[in-house]
């Protein structure tokens, strides 16, 4: 089944509204009739199965364009209009896109590339002239492993990776989501993720299947805004990486003094937030769910999630695999390793990626026996929750003994008034790599003297190997454009 007709199966005809925003309100029933004929469009000038980019920010514009490509049987390529020129130079030289569609703000941006450009006006005269005929565009016999879309991970220190997420990819994580978290028509979210982020598409995927709603907000670090939507568009929901939450935490006068009372959970994925922050919004907001996920883009999104009820018992891990998903820990040579050991997440779905576009090599090495290893490793404990120690490549050797980042992160985000830590190694002669330390915190004074608390602190809960032998200090938390923090 093509993914788009597995969204729409149960709204198509709903009248009830599906973007919230002023000037951009559209019902689920609208959002079908519209797609329908502009994927039928696609389909007549460029046939099926050509790479399709999207460059746009959150808007009706991009959800219209984005499931019309798919249905259409092309291949979506959404873009961060905000990515710099090498980055966006290399997806196009990769991807050679028969067609880019482009809001008329970014069209600027993409002058010194030869591509062939719809706007928005283009895509409404479409809309005004296109027929659809059902027979062209019917999906029964449609082959779901087909690639839908190609998701460039938002790499800090080289080139993106293509990942190619089939429509099965698509229809099987919406699937799980769906169950454990017991969405339903009556569900609205505040969208303050993009949408060429997996997390944010996820948000896009859930809400249509169950007929659902969404509202876009894409100034975040205007935080009052974001307060106001949540009460304004009567949301049921929040979604958040690890800086979305800290900052709201601990940079808002207002924002655990607000009441919301439609807010029936929140969820946090995109790394890892640590146990502090969790317990500060959880007594801040006793009755809102707070859900912990675990995933990656090469999973579709979304690979672990730990419920609420259990978030007390069992704070710090990513809990379970999610419905229909396997997840094992292996060591280096293979085995399943025990209760209380580290081992490598390895997952088995029909979440999973096809692969890496035009990087077989890199796939072999990523996906092996149908299987996706992560490069995340974990312990498991006696009732089989998994809890993350570090990514393979983080992980820091002093004087020769392995250092998880994660660990010295947990307890200086415990002091007071640290918004972020980032535990970094940095060359050393003597050591090999000394842990270098960067804080963003409220209410510097002194540095000196700060510094000196802050090792203090950690000489109660660290080894003498783990404590860091650089401090520095900044004024924001650095992220990427999918809010994810930028490692230095």
């Amino acid at each position: 089944m093509n993914a788009i007709d597995y969204f729409f199966a149960e709204s198509k005809k709903s009248e009830q509204l599906f973007i919230l925003n002023e000037n951009e309100q559209i019902s689920h029933a609208q959002l079908f009739n519209n797609v329908e004929r502009l994927a039928f469009n696609f389909k007549q000038k460029f046939g099926s199965g050509k790479n399709i980019l999207l460059y746009s920010n959150n808007s009706y514009f991009f959800v219209l364009a984005y499931l019309s490509i798919i249905k259409s049987g092309n291949v979506c390529v959404p873009i961060n209009p905000a990515a710099k020129k090498e980055i966006t130079g290399f997806i196009i030289n990769e991807t050679k896109p028969d067609l880019c569609i482009v809001q008329g703000r970014f069209e600027r941006n993409l002058e010194e590339f030869s591509l062939n450009y719809y706007t928005e006006t283009d895509i409404e005269d479409i809309l005004k002239k296109q027929q659809t005929d059902s027979v062209l565009i019917n999906s029964n016999t449609f082959d779901d492993n087909q690639t839908a879309e190609i998701i460039y991970t938002s790499g800090s220190t080289a080139l993106p990776k293509g990942v190619m997420l089939s429509h099965k990819n698509l229809i099987a994580n919406t699937e799980s989501i769906i169950e454990y978290l017991q969405l339903t028509k009556d569900d609205k979210i505040l969208v303050v993720l993009p949408f060429y982020y997996c997390y944010g598409l996820s948000l896009m995927h859930t809400h249509l299947k169950v007929g659902g709603a969404i509202a876009f907000n894409n100034t975040f670090m205007f935080i009052g805004t974001v307060i106001n939507n949540l009460k304004k568009y009567n949301c049921t929901g929040f979604s958040g990486v690890p800086s979305h939450f800290q900052i709201l935490l601990r940079k808002s006068d207002s924002f655990k003094q607000t009441e919301f009372p439609d807010l029936r959970y929140v969820t946090q994925a995109g790394g890892k937030l640590h146990k502090t922050f969790i317990s500060e919004f959880t007594d801040s907001f006793p009755k809102i769910k707070f859900w912990v996920m675990y995933g990656q883009t090469e999973a579709t999104a979304r690979l672990s999630y730990l419920q609420p009820s259990l978030l007390s018992k069992k704070l710090g891990s990513i809990g379970k695999a999610i419905p229909n998903v396997n997840l094992q820990l292996l060591s280096e040579d293979g085995k399943e390793v025990e209760e209380g050991e580290v081992g490598e997440i390895v997952a088995s779905g029909n979440n999973i990626m096809k692969g890496y576009y035009n990087d077989p090599e890199l796939t072999k090495k990523t996906i092996r026996n149908g299987k996706l290893f992560t490069g995340d490793l974990a312990k498991k404990d006696k009732d089989g929750f998994f809890y993350l120690t570090a990514r393979k490549k983080e992980i820091i050797k002093v004087g020769g003994e392995r250092v998880s980042p994660k660990e010295i992160e947990e307890v200086i985000v415990n002091f007071k008034d640290v918004i972020d830590c980032t535990i970094e190694g940095v060359f050393d002669e003597m050591l090999g790599e000394r842990i270098k330390a960067t804080i963003v915190i409220n209410n510097i004074n002194n540095e000196i003297s700060l510094k000196k608390e802050i090792l203090t602190h950690c000489k109660q809960f660290l080894t003498t190997i783990k404590i860091p032998q650089e401090i520095v200090f900044e004024q924001q938390v650095r992220v990427n454009s999918s809010g994810k923090k930028v490692k230095h």
